[in-house]
């Protein structure tokens, strides 16, 4: 046995050597390239960027995704989640909230599950919710802004998520909640410092005292509008005037059409489409006949015009996703064939094989022990199951046979009453062979698991105690594994055993219910508790122990002499 360990060992060590000397080959071979390879994709990265800030955002988002195609190639997550994140950003702008969804999802397997690129799942879950917010999704809105508030992300970013959370609270005119968001991050320094989210947090804080009838309105309102002018920030502006048209419509029906036109101004002259569209709604609404029927026109025109650039773009975002998936399996194709003509390395490969076959050499010795240990764990398993069967008819049964037998010699049987009482004797003969037959039978993990589950517990129900079941209903089972049914199973039936032999109690509670990803179950009794110095209450709970944490989960006892016995459970669905 000791050579075989050390043969194991050497076998290991001649492996890992071969992969890392072929390893540190590697890394000499591709630094180079890796670095001309970051380099090329960091440009069309930039050259996207460029286009996005000048508008020209069919062109920014070809680029964006000529970036997402040569990092998938490199394998370079951190700018496949970039280049991801801004696709789905240009395809929100132009109001395709259905693709930008489908494009931002395709990063979530990459962010998901792991404590990388936090500002990689900002861009996303912001996209994300903004699109839900967009389209009047309000509760995947909330969840995807408080997934990335949740992110070790910078403060001014933090503020930025709280502002949109708060957006959504007005969507749903809970204008309380949303003030409480907003009012502190108003004295935050990183707000303060940054001119443009100060002045759109005040604009939102305004609209929301506003609308809660607050005098505070005005103030923060206006104060924002200050701010908008002073750095000439024409897309502010464009919600604070709208804002200030809904503060003065009931009560200054001119001033307000004042700033409706003045809304739509901005809108105009930043080319924000929507906005434009937004304001001249208010127009047509406020406005006497001529003017509404001018506004009238003009809305249905730049409304028709829109909704054939967006199409175009739409088709057009749809065939460069085509071209470039045509490009990328020509380019894998052409780099397959020149890996396979650098693999022609014949020393290499006869050490490939060797190792290889060492490795299948130690699989097939290793899996002869692994079979060979099962079967004596299973011999063993199966001869301490003999033995605790025979322990409890012994135990349970003989006792009670005998003296049935000593009654039916020794007493008139055809007495009615002597009859019933054997008859009684009898069927609680059988009844104790049948529990301690379903005790030990394989368990059903199938349909009838919950019934045969309830059944079980049942069964130590009597004069003398109550077993109550709440909550095991609502858990979906068939989610559940085989192994885990057949664990939760023989746990309750060693926990009730325990419970029948030692607690002296009149009433048990099982509780069960669904916590997150965990099932959580609660055992509790009013018995005389019990301390584990206590062997024979000990044996049965290590079982229970063991079996909880051979499937990962937690569980912890609770006991103290006469004040009852308690059993928390956790583990994994």
């Amino acid at each position: 046995m000791v050579f075989r360990k050390l043969y194991f060992l050497i076998y290991i060590l001649l492996l890992l050597l071969f992969l890392v000397f072929q390893s540190c080959e590697k890394k000499l071979q591709n630094n180079t390239q890796r670095k001309q390879d970051l380099t090329e994709i960091n440009n069309l990265l930039a050259i996207g960027h460029k286009h996005f800030e000048n508008e020209k955002l069919d062109s920014s988002y070809y680029y964006y995704n000529k970036a997402k195609i040569a990092a998938e190639l490199k394998k370079d997550t951190s700018r496949i989640i970039h280049s991801i994140g801004w696709m789905a950003e240009v395809q929100r702008i132009l109001a395709d909230y259905s693709g930008s969804e489908a494009t931002a999802v395709m990063a979530l397997p990459f962010i998901e599950n792991t404590d990388k690129y936090p500002n990689g799942k900002w861009n996303i879950y912001n996209t994300l919710g903004n699109n839900y917010l967009s389209t009047f999704d309000n509760d995947n809105a909330l969840y995807y802004f408080n997934k990335a508030l949740n992110l070790k992300t910078d403060a001014i970013e933090k503020a930025g998520m709280k502002n949109n959370i708060a957006l959504v609270y007005m969507k749903q005119e809970k204008y309380q909640d949303a003030i409480q968001i907003l009012s502190p991050l108003i004295l935050r320094k990183e707000v303060l410092d940054d001119a443009e989210a100060y002045s759109r947090i005040l604009d939102n804080l305004g609209y929301c005292y506003y609308k809660a009838g607050s005098p505070k309105a005005f103030d923060y309102l206006n104060q924002s509008i200050k701010i908008s002018i002073q750095k000439k920030n024409d897309r502010g502006l464009i919600g604070s005037y709208y804002n200030l048209f809904e503060y003065y419509k009931k009560s200054n029906l001119n001033l307000a059409t004042h700033y409706a036109n003045l809304a739509y101004e901005k809108a105009a002259k930043v080319n924000q489409v929507d906005d434009r569209l937004e304001c001249l709604a208010l127009l047509i609404q406020n406005s006497p006949g001529n003017k509404s029927k001018y506004f009238s026109i003009l809305y249905l025109k730049i409304n028709d015009s829109i909704y054939k650039v967006r199409l175009k773009a739409k088709n057009q975002f749809a065939k460069i996703r085509y071209d470039s998936s045509k490009e990328k399996n020509e380019n894998l194709k052409l780099k397959a064939q020149t890996i396979l003509q650098q693999e022609q390395q014949h020393n290499r490969n006869l050490l490939l094989y060797f190792v290889v076959g060492i490795i299948i050499t130690m699989s097939i010795v290793v899996g002869n022990f692994l079979v060979a240990k099962n079967k004596r764990e299973k011999i063993k398993s199966s001869y301490n199951t003999e033995i605790r069967i025979a322990k409890k008819l012994h135990d349970e049964l003989a006792n009670d046979v005998y003296q049935t037998m000593a009654f039916a010699e020794t007493q008139d049987l055809s007495s009615f009453q002597k009859k019933e009482i054997l008859l009684n004797n009898l069927d609680t003969i059988y009844s104790r062979t049948r529990n301690i037959s379903k005790e030990n039978s394989t368990i059903e993990t199938g349909p009838l698991f919950v019934s045969n589950l309830k059944e079980m517990m049942s069964g130590f129900n009597n004069n003398d105690v109550n077993v109550l079941v709440n909550g095991i209903d609502t858990i979906n089972w068939t989610t559940l594994e085989s192994n885990k049914k057949i664990t939760v199973y023989r746990v309750f039936q060693e926990l009730l055993v325990n419970m029948k032999k030692h607690s002296q109690c009149s009433l048990v509670v099982l509780t069960f219910k669904k916590n997150e990803n965990k099932l959580q179950i609660d055992y509790s009794d009013n018995g005389i508790g019990a301390t584990f110095d206590e062997n024979k209450s000990r044996n049965g709970l290590q079982n229970v122990e063991n079996r909880i944490l051979a499937m990962k989960g937690n569980i912890t006892f609770d006991t103290q002499a006469n004040k009852g016995f308690k059993v928390n459970i956790t583990f994994p669905l």
